[in-house]
């Protein structure tokens, strides 16, 4: 624990933590939106995230305080907490935990003071939801002297926020952040699920190009898309897009409806796309590599629909740059960022070149970050 996170833990609640959690964000690296459709995805969990630090109460009150934000989040303890609205949504992802908690033989906590602190930007595709729930669930896990194992931890997370905050996720974002691993990428097979890692090669560097334009996953498109999967999977004759083929979706195409359609290729054609990665990468060919991020982008931007023009721009500008492999958006999509594999020759310079660019086009510059991998979610502090 730093002397900083203690600090700011005794001026909220006065006395320090007793656990301190902490969750990296992730990087999607290829496998958009395939995960909820049983198929494969990769992604590497990064060196910034979500910490979650608690301190046992005895009067049967939860607080939650978050900085940024002043007041507390005051409720009382119980296994079935109630949904918050409004400014005080953000606890939903904690008391989403404790709500599952229950489902996987795991008691609620009783009374504490809770702190949230990121380095994380939210609304950047970096799945700072995902890092919060990981982080509360080893923390209010500690608070109750229990555990579970890794691959229970994620599935709980993912349980938290498919059905008490409502997005329907695919496991993606908690797998990664759990089973990070610093230079490597983490490989999912969502039918499992079952989790692997894939060594990065060590000349691959990541940026990350913030749009900070709207990144909706509560509103409904991310819903919207899940039941448009569900829809041409029914209509295929399939359980999930991950049991059809792209020659079986090909067949097809006259009885689909357009829209599915779209849909399914895209999913099917990702999953491809995601072992070819996998082939790549185990080569060091990270030439190809690139070549199958841009044509994700490609896929998502025409066939899935869930780009938006900013970041059609960046991904233009920088499949067109020297010392990029490729670029792709990360993410749900919908807004968001853009991730970039590049070589260690790019740089600053170039990174400005692209967000002036942008600013052109835009009126304002994308945040631009450049990240590297991390290890998965750990208790610092038990």
């Amino acid at each position: 624990m730093t002397a900083s996170l203690e600090e700011k833990f005794r001026g909220r609640f006065g006395r320090a933590p007793a656990h301190v959690a902490r969750a990296p964000g992730r990087i999607e690296f290829i496998g958009n939106h395939t995960d909820y459709n049983g198929g494969t995805v990769l992604g590497a969990s990064i060196d910034r995230g979500v910490t979650v630090a608690v301190a046992p109460r005895d009067d049967g009150q939860w607080r939650f305080a978050t900085e940024g934000r002043g007041g507390l989040v005051t409720l009382p303890a119980t296994a079935s907490p109630t949904p918050q609205s409004g400014a005080n949504s953000w606890v939903n992802y904690p008391l989403g935990v404790i709500a599952s908690l229950a489902a996987f033989g795991r008691q609620a906590p009783a009374g504490f003071d809770c702190l949230v602190l990121s380095d994380l930007p939210t609304g950047a595709g970096l799945s700072s939801s995902a890092a919060l729930l990981l982080a509360s669930a080893l923390g209010m896990l500690a608070r109750c002297g229990q555990d579970l194992p890794r691959a229970e931890l994620v599935k709980l997370c993912r349980h938290a926020e498919n059905h008490f905050v409502g997005v329907p996720c695919g496991i993606l974002d908690q797998g990664v952040s759990g089973f990070g691993r610093k230079d490597h990428l983490v490989f999912i097979d969502c039918r499992g699920p079952t989790f692997a890692t894939v060594p990065l090669p060590a000349s691959a560097r990541f940026w990350i190009f913030n749009t900070h334009t709207k990144h909706a996953l509560v509103d409904g498109l991310y819903a919207a898309r899940h039941r448009e999967c569900m829809a041409a999977a029914a209509a295929l004759g399939v359980k999930l897009l991950a049991d059809a083929s792209p020659a079986q979706v090909e067949a097809a195409r006259a009885t689909l409806a357009p829209e599915a359609y779209r849909r399914a290729k895209h999913i099917v054609e990702e999953i491809a796309r995601v072992d070819a990665t996998v082939v790549a990468l185990q080569a060091g060919d990270l030439a190809t590599v690139g070549r199958l991020l841009t044509a994700s982008h490609r896929s998502s931007q025409h066939l899935f629909e869930n780009s938006t023009p900013e970041l059609d721009f960046l991904v233009d500008r920088l499949a067109a740059s020297p010392h990029v492999h490729g670029a792709r958006l990360s993410g749900g999509g919908f807004g968001g960022a853009v991730m970039a594999l590049t070589t260690p020759e790019f740089g600053n310079a170039q990174a400005a070149a692209v967000t002036s660019a942008y600013a052109v086009q835009f009126g304002q510059s994308p945040e631009v970050l450049h990240t590297q991998t991390g290890d998965g979610a750990q208790l610092l502090q038990a």
